[in-house]
């Protein structure tokens, strides 16, 4: 099993930033696409929105409400995703969920607990 641990959500003011770390751990063989999703307030598990995506050769992708602002990277070596956010604004407040798929017996994707971010004055 691959076991991922998040932190670095907070509540922060609008134009604020903050640096979310997602960790991978366990009987990883292969560990290939990493990124985040985020869950709105009073949206359902199925309305997570993929924000930010990078892949084993850090090939990155974003939605497009956070180009610019949003940064996406990661540490091989440690099995780590990072996600720097800028200029955050109130509408970036959610639940931060990392994602990665990996291989161990078979590939397939897992999920972080989330982290929550809030963007208020």
């Amino acid at each position: 099993q691959v076991q991922l641990v998040e932190s670095g959500g907070d509540l922060v003011q609008p134009g604020g930033s903050l640096r979310l770390s997602c960790a991978a751990s366990g009987s990883i063989v292969c560990l290939n696409a990493m990124g985040w999703y985020r869950q709105a307030p009073g949206k359902q598990r199925e309305q997570r929105e993929l924000v930010a995506a990078i892949t084993s050769d850090s090939s990155t992708s974003y939605v497009d409400s956070v180009k610019g602002r949003f940064t996406i990277s990661r540490d091989n070596a440690k099995n780590t995703v990072y996600l720097q956010m800028n200029s955050l604004k109130p509408e970036d407040t959610a639940v931060y969920y990392c994602y990665a798929v990996a291989t161990v017996f078979a590939t397939r994707q897992y999920w972080g607990q989330g982290t929550q971010v809030t963007v208020s004055s």
